[in-house]
């Protein structure tokens, strides 16, 4: 699942943090967006038990516990973010964050190309100039460098959180038709690569595949340790009540 998908993403689909961002910040920006975006679909997946619900479902009773059981394996793997960012709605939206962004993109262009050139002119200073000229010249280096890695830095925060809000919108709606496919097509577990090393990561599986709790009711059989005794609740102190007094007349 997902591969075409996954190539239209990485082919087609405009580069989120892309504004002027800092390469040793790409990698944080990017886990960030992606922990994010997880963090939606999670939010988009729990009203996706129930995919066939209305959009105001009325209280159920909880689902009663799946005993595990082995199954054949059939596993999905998506690009989640890649995902949402390739879908109509997400090539628009950043689309229009980057136009909204490319008067600030322009500006820093230009502040970049002004040091620049500060900087090539105090290479080819003359070697009679004195030391205060260098000083001064050194000093507006220094000052513009400062002035475009803190305006590149606001930019780009600004940048990637509204991406990171656009793409979080999406994937709330994206994670019940996600839950939705790979139910219908019989797979048991849902894998997201984020795209880091070691970025794998379990977004769904089958109910009755966890044996967590089997695992934890087969171990205290085994350790014969006793289940703890539940706290008593602590009694509620209450003011006591108090009479008021009528004044002597």
């Amino acid at each position: 699942m997902g591969a075409g998908m996954a190539r239209k993403a990485r082919d087609g689909a405009p580069k989120a943090g892309s504004l002027l961002e800092n390469p040793r910040r790409s990698t944080t920006n990017r886990m960030n967006r992606t922990l994010a975006l997880v963090a939606a679909l999670a939010a988009g997946i729990a009203p996706a038990a129930g995919v066939a619900q209305t959009a105001a479902p009325k209280p159920a009773a909880a689902p009663a516990a799946v005993a595990p059981q082995a199954v054949p394996a059939k596993i999905a793997l998506i690009e989640y973010e890649q995902a949402a960012a390739a879908t109509n709605e997400g090539e628009r939206s950043l689309q229009e964050l980057q136009k909204k962004y490319e008067p600030k993109k322009t500006q820093l262009q230009a502040l970049a190309q002004e040091v620049d050139a500060l900087k090539k002119q105090a290479q080819s200073a003359p070697a009679t100039q004195t030391e205060a000229d260098r000083a001064s010249r050194l000093r507006s280096i220094d000052t513009k460098e400062k002035q475009l890695q803190r305006d590149g830095e606001d930019a780009s925060n600004a940048y990637n959180s509204d991406v990171q809000e656009a793409l979080g919108k999406i994937a709330q709606k994206l994670g019940p038709i996600v839950i939705k496919y790979v139910q219908q097509n019989g797979y048991t577990m849902l894998l997201n690569n984020t795209g880091q090393q070691g970025g794998i990561g379990v977004l769904w599986t089958l109910p009755g595949t966890d044996i967590s709790q089997a695992i934890v009711d087969a171990y205290n059989a085994s350790s014969g340790v006793a289940a703890p005794v539940p706290s008593a609740p602590t009694p509620t102190v209450r003011p006591r009540a108090t009479t008021p007094t009528t004044p002597k007349q």
